[in-house]
């Protein structure tokens, strides 16, 4: 009961507090964006270059980090053997299934839950190598899902496009950048260490606040279709994870645990903002941030109990 009341009332208060800022106009339309820019551009990027320049990459990391990407990658091998059978005859359909499987708010919202769920500084380590190397694998086979769907049909400039969008992407810079220091061995000064924790520790508060912003004045429609839509990311997604990591490449306990909570996180809170710009099933997205989100309070916690009887 304890662990609920760590995980659940803080996000549900903070979520609260950040719609109700919109609702009584105390922040504008528009401010959303505002903070969405702090986390994107200098937030997460900070959390995500420190986490990476500070681990030591033994083989136990590694082992990890490669049970982490896992799970994904065996997804998007199910979605394209799907396609390639025609079970799913519409590439529409499988770009969806992919961002909504594959996006997941493994920072904004994995890395708060963690913490309030184990409050030790492991917990957080754990949390942040796993946001910044999945992330890494799902900003790309996002973005790459998105910039497909809308340059449908035969387009030389595809590939082109796609490698400009991605050497523009922070949080794929930083999680490189933060790698190339870490290998070649340079020391980043103390200062300049200091401030890039304080900007990272942020991301925490100010992206489950931003979520409340998001989820006020939206269009909310195909609620069905949404809800069976967010089962991806509370069942199929985690499950996955579990199967791999109990009989195919078990870990410790505690670090099973963490990478199955990371990987059954809502759906990511941009993809509100991708879905505008690419007029991506606009409706569907926003409801299935909606179902995920307040819905994650409570699933999560059932699979941090059904975790402790599998691990």
């Amino acid at each position: 009961m304890s662990v609920i009341l760590r995980t659940s009332v803080p996000i549900l208060l903070l979520i609260f507090l950040g719609y109700l800022s919109r609702r009584n106009n105390l922040l504008k339309q528009g401010d959303e964006r505002v903070l969405s820019s702090y986390i994107y551009y200098f937030a997460l990027p900070s959390l995500f270059f420190i986490n990476i320049y500070e681990v030591n990459f033994s083989n136990e990391t590694l082992k990890y980090v490669f049970a982490g990407l896992a799970p994904t990658f065996l997804a998007l091998g199910i979605f394209l053997i799907i396609f390639f059978l025609r079970i799913v005859k519409d590439k529409k359909t499988i770009y969806l299934l992919i961002v909504t499987t594959v996006f997941g708010s493994l920072a904004f919202f994995g890395i708060p839950f963690i913490i309030f769920a184990f409050g030790t500084s492991e917990a957080e380590r754990l949390s942040a190598l796993s946001a910044s190397t999945i992330s890494f694998v799902s900003v790309i086979t996002a973005t790459s899902a998105l910039e497909l769907y809308k340059l449908d049909g035969e387009d030389e400039s595809k590939i082109k496009t796609l490698i400009k969008r991605f050497s523009k992407n922070p949080l794929i810079l930083s999680t490189l950048l933060g790698l190339i220091v870490n290998l070649i061995g340079l020391e980043i000064p103390i200062f300049l260490s200091t401030s890039l924790h304080m900007l990272g520790s942020t991301t925490a508060t100010v992206a489950i606040f931003m979520l409340g912003l998001f989820l006020y004045g939206r269009n909310y429609g195909n609620l069905k279709t949404a809800f069976g839509l967010s089962l991806l990311r509370i069942i199929f997604l985690p499950l996955v994870a579990v199967i791999i990591l109990k009989f195919l490449y078990p870990l410790p306990s505690f670090e099973s645990t963490i990478i199955v909570l990371m990987h059954g996180m809502p759906i990511a809170v941009s993809t509100i903002v991708l879905s505008e710009r690419y007029d991506f099933f606009k409706e569907t997205i926003a409801s299935l941030n909606l179902i995920s989100s307040l819905l994650s309070v409570f699933y999560l916690n059932l699979w941090l109990v059904i975790l402790q009887f599998i691990f």
